[in-house]
């Protein structure tokens, strides 16, 4: 069996132990080499890595592990490039979600004014990262990819580095799949999704379990409850914030029907409810801060202090397994079908082939294989599809192009915005707190 060298870009994240116990349990299938993790914050990284190592060595203790800030000696003949890195960290997620919120306008992390701050820091530092794959790492090396915004990303991705092995991925509708199995009683593997959109910004069109549809069981189960099984509570989704989220959805449902919405869909359906339930003085990045982040640095103080920690502070989630899923199937060409981001080029066919969409596809040793070939999609999710689409293509121009125009009408065509008056205000705020972040806009 094949070994790989795996590289996770942003080993200080507190999601890099779930996403290397992910790997280990699937050390059968998808050997592992070397496993190394890369990020610019060293302390933060070594902090983390105490407990990442401690899973290696419990899981395998024979796999070589290693912790680099060096771009060469981090990505030297890699087989795969796992990229999760948050420019900025959570201070700065912190300004993207309070700067709109205290000009009454939605503050979240990657929808809206908030998104688009976070893609403005994001790009530069992912197009180093994959220049440094392709100098550094084999011919044959993937990069998957799970920063966010992951549909801005993809798309200047698809611009600047057209012919780069990125396949970029989010983990939003399996998590909503496995709180649909509470609902299906069956495993998350026997759900077999249709859907389209962009990422964050799509719906589910039907949902087949071992082969039949129980599309219509779904909707009539959210229409009364919302995405919230009695019995399954995701820890990754857990917090105050994630309930409320999968509550909304019971009022997205009743209001359209046809499809089920993905969760984010309520920054854009349910704005003015939305503004209600978010506090303006403590948003999702102070409860993260304060939850899951806060917890991960405890433990590890604990353990360098006595040795031991408590292992039900970090959890495999969504995240880690579906990473690892998808490089499982890239490695051994085994043609599994998950929702990915991928140029449209006809798979969608009343949309631009250039779009990039979360759509089914195969996921082959060559890469993704659209599934649709021509699908048409309705007046209603088109118009929202392309209107969320021009903003996202006009803030890659911003950057490309260094034009404060360009980014001033990306957040007027952001549906979350209410005017261009309000654009320009939310606009110049960001500026200055990005200072050394966005590239000078003119």
């Amino acid at each position: 069996m094949k070994e790989y060298i795996v590289v996770i870009a942003g080993g200080g994240s507190t999601f890099t132990p779930g996403v290397v116990k992910a790997l280990l349990t699937k050390k059968n299938e998808f050997k592992l080499k070397e496993l190394r993790v890369y990020d610019n914050d060293a302390e933060r990284q070594r902090k983390v890595s105490i407990i990442t190592k401690s899973v290696v060595d419990e899981m395998d203790s024979g796999l070589k592990f290693s912790q680099h800030t060096e771009p060469k000696e981090a990505f030297e003949n890699a087989d795969f490039v796992f990229a999760q890195i948050r420019v900025g960290k959570y201070p700065m997620r912190e300004l993207d979600e309070k700067i709109p919120l205290s000009l009454n306008t939605i503050g979240q992390e990657t929808c809206g004014p908030g998104g688009m701050a976070y893609a403005l820091r994001t790009i530069e530092p992912m197009i180093e990262i994959v220049d440094y794959m392709e100098k550094y790492s084999n011919s044959n090396c993937w990069m998957i990819n799970y920063s966010n915004p992951a549909s801005i990303v993809a798309e200047a991705m698809r611009r600047i580095r057209p012919n780069s092995k990125v396949l970029n991925i989010c983990d939003m509708p399996v998590g909503m799949m496995q709180k649909m199995t509470d609902v299906f009683k069956c495993e998350y593997e026997d759900i077999e999704p249709e859907y389209f959109g962009l990422n964050h910004f799509g719906w589910f069109t039907s949902l087949k379990v071992k082969g039949i549809d129980r599309t219509q069981e779904m909707k009539d189960f959210i229409k009364e409850n919302g995405l919230f099984p009695k019995n399954n509570y995701d820890l990754q989704h857990k917090d105050a914030s994630w309930q409320k989220t999968y509550k909304n959805m019971k009022y997205m449902m009743n209001l359209f029907e046809e499809y089920i919405p993905n969760t984010y869909m309520q920054y854009y359906l349910l704005g003015d409810l939305i503004l209600q339930q978010l506090n303006k003085e403590y948003t999702r990045a102070n409860e993260v801060m304060d939850g899951r982040e806060a917890t991960l640095f405890k433990v590890i103080d604990e353990y360098e202090k006595t040795g031991k920690y408590d292992k039900e502070a970090f959890h495999v989630g969504a995240h880690g397994l579906f990473i690892v899923d998808v490089a499982n199937s890239l490695a051994n060409d085994m043609k599994k079908k998950y929702l990915v981001i991928v140029e449209n080029k006809g798979a969608i066919k009343n949309l631009p082939d250039d779009a990039m969409v979360e759509i089914p596809c195969y996921i082959t040793k060559d890469g993704p294989v659209a599934t649709y070939h021509g699908l048409e999609i309705p007046t209603f999710y088109k118009g929202m599809i392309e209107q969320q689409l021009a903003s996202e293509k006009c803030l890659v121009d911003a950057y490309m192009e260094n034009s404060y125009v360009k980014a001033l009408m990306a957040f007027t065509l952001n549906k979350t915005v209410s005017s261009s008056q309000k654009a320009k205000e939310i606009l110049d705020r960001l500026i200055e707190a990005n200072k050394g972040y966005w590239p000078e806009l003119k």
